[in-house]
């Protein structure tokens, strides 16, 4: 496959407290990946397991009132200390009015409610930055300056931002999964509170406050919030995936399989699934760079390059044409009515047209001897500084190191070049991986310009799928998850128990809906999922469904699977 760098966009990050949420936003994904909110979000959350969590909320809401107390002694500016004051009268309403509002979401609250060791831990975090015991500070009594007392205010806000930013970016993923006139969801009442505008207003009082205590900070002292803010909202994630739940769910896989029944086999393309960029591009490149190299040290091998210009012009033709065909060869099978259930005869049939399409751009690249007198070497070098998608190397470290689990993953690749594969998962330290994807050949580590076309079409890939899953079965049934975004991993997608969808191309969405496969996000699957877990008593994952799940991130598919 042929391609380059995909497009970027800008992003307005906002204020100080709004580019720190950006940064831990990674976090919130695990909260909301956590058995307590999937099982909340299918309205079959263990009641005893919402009223110990919600039982909590006083000594937070306790230990909120004191901060705010502390931060509006320390404020300097009459605004400040005003819009401080006001956070502290929103929170101690809220404290007096905690039990009335528990029984109107439908819950009694236990009759003694003792703090548990996960809110201890951030209710004594909170009071040492209140106190000023953050980074060698001061304790505030003892600071002789309005703003070095100023400051000690920004800690403190920065140290609760984040806990109503989370609560309201959690509520409104939920609250976007629920039918408006549904009143059977007994958590409903719980979302609306959390989602409301109301609460959002005071999630960005918090902030703004925040970005304007914030404004004259020097550097140093912006990182210090910066480390209070990210500490905090490891708090919170680390409260809600310790809360204890009895029941079955359905996450994170990893921890309801049963290793006695089987184990897991994870499959994932590499090209924008794991990368940003097309390893195609990459190889070319470092053709186009090395070639100066190589007419200079022309001597040390027989294999003869084009320059660097004829190269790039070389690659430059290879690349549009490659783009033209493939948009001519994805409208010659698409069109027409769409089919209402999956049809996956039909999107196979339409698949060889693609395999062949695939198979006449190899060759022409084979052809034109751009691969040609490329250095093993400096096919590694590149592997190794090649920048993942972020979370994508540290999920495969994690399944690497967990010994409890009973998995092994394998790439699966149009890839020209396997060591390339080979070499970027190498320098993360994952080893492990099996790599299924075309070669380069070489005479004396450098490459002829030929490949070993071994993965070449989607229908090569999902037979190398089959043939690996096969023999993973002669020793017990496997459970089976299948990562990609391109066209070609459109039937091994379908064909794994689990299909996910990540960095998709509009191309795969478009042949996708042409034969009825049906995108679902993970999210909102998973929600569906434990539902029928405890309505029906069971959930099968099974291929074929014509279900797959789509994701923004490997985040997502880090919490799904291993958990936080």
């Amino acid at each position: 496959m042929l391609g380059g760098p995909g497009p970027g966009t800008v992003v307005d990050v906002g204020g100080i407290a709004s580019r720190f949420w950006i940064k831990v936003r990674t976090h919130s994904v695990f909260v909301l990946y956590t058995p307590f909110f999937v099982c909340l979000a299918s309205g079959h959350l263990d009641s005893d397991a919402f009223r110990r969590c919600i039982s909590q909320d006083v000594h937070f809401l306790k230990a909120f009132a004191q901060a705010y107390e502390m931060a509006e002694d320390c404020a300097d500016d009459d605004d400040d200390k005003s819009g401080i004051r006001d956070l502290r009268k929103r929170v101690v309403q809220r404290i007096k009015t905690h039990d009335a509002l528990v029984r109107e979401w439908g819950f009694e609250l236990p009759d003694e409610s003792i703090s548990n060791n996960a809110t201890v831990k951030y209710t004594d975090f909170l009071m040492a930055a209140a106190s000023g015991r953050v980074e060698g500070e001061k304790v505030p009594g003892k600071i002789a300056t309005p703003f070095e007392r100023t400051k000690v205010a920004a800690y403190i806000l920065g140290a609760m931002a984040p806990c109503m930013r989370l609560y309201s970016s959690i509520s409104r993923e939920i609250q976007a999964l629920l039918v408006p006139d549904d009143r059977s969801h007994i958590y409903k009442k719980w979302i609306d509170s959390y989602s409301s505008q109301n609460f959002e207003e005071f999630a960005f009082q918090i902030e703004d406050m925040l970005d304007k205590l914030s404004i004259c900070l020097t550097g140093e002292e912006l990182e210090v919030i910066e480390k209070l803010y990210h500490q905090a909202m490891k708090l919170e994630a680390d409260f809600f995936s310790t809360q204890p739940i009895s029941q079955q769910t359905i996450v994170p896989l990893a921890r309801v399989l049963d290793p006695a029944e089987g184990s897991l086999t994870i499959f994932c393309d590499f090209d924008r699934a794991c990368t940003a960029f097309d390893s195609s591009a990459i190889l070319a490149e470092i053709a186009i760079i090395t070639a100066p190299k190589a007419d200079l040290d022309g001597s040390e091998t027989q294999i003869t390059r084009m320059s660097s210009a004829d190269l790039r012009s070389t690659w430059n033709f290879l690349s549009t044409q490659y783009a033209e065909e493939f948009e001519h060869c994805m409208e010659s099978i698409v069109g027409g009515r769409q089919a209402e259930k999956l049809d996956y005869e039909g999107l196979r049939n339409a698949l060889e047209h693609v395999a062949e399409f695939e198979k006449r751009a190899n060759t022409r690249v084979i052809n034109s001897g751009v691969l040609k007198g490329l250095h093993l070497e400096d096919i590694n070098r590149a592997g190794q500084r090649l920048i993942l998608q972020e979370g994508c190397r540290e999920f495969f470290q994690k399944i690497v190191t967990n010994d409890t689990l009973k998995a092994e993953f394998h790439i699966l690749s149009y890839c020209w070049c396997g060591d390339f594969i080979r070499s970027a998962f190498s320098s993360g330290g994952v080893d492990e991986l099996e790599v299924h994807s075309n070669e380069l050949t070489y005479e004396e580590s450098v490459t002829t310009g030929d490949i070993v076309r071994k993965v070449e079409s989607p229908m090569e890939k999902l037979q190398t799928f089959n043939d690996i899953l096969n023999e993973c079965n002669k020793e017990g049934r496997r459970l089976t998850v299948y990562i990609g975004g391109a066209v070609g991993d459109l039937l091994c997608l379908l064909q794994a128990d689990i299909g996910i969808v990540i960095s998709s191309t509009p191309s795969l969405r478009r042949l996708g809906d042409q034969f009825g496969v049906s995108f679902v996000p993970l999210f909102s699957g998973l929600v569906k999922k434990q539902r029928e877990l405890v309505e029906d008593g069971s959930c099968d994952w099974k291929g074929l469904s014509g279900i797959l799940y789509t994701v923004t991130s490997w985040d997502e598919i880090h919490a799904f699977i291993l958990g936080s």
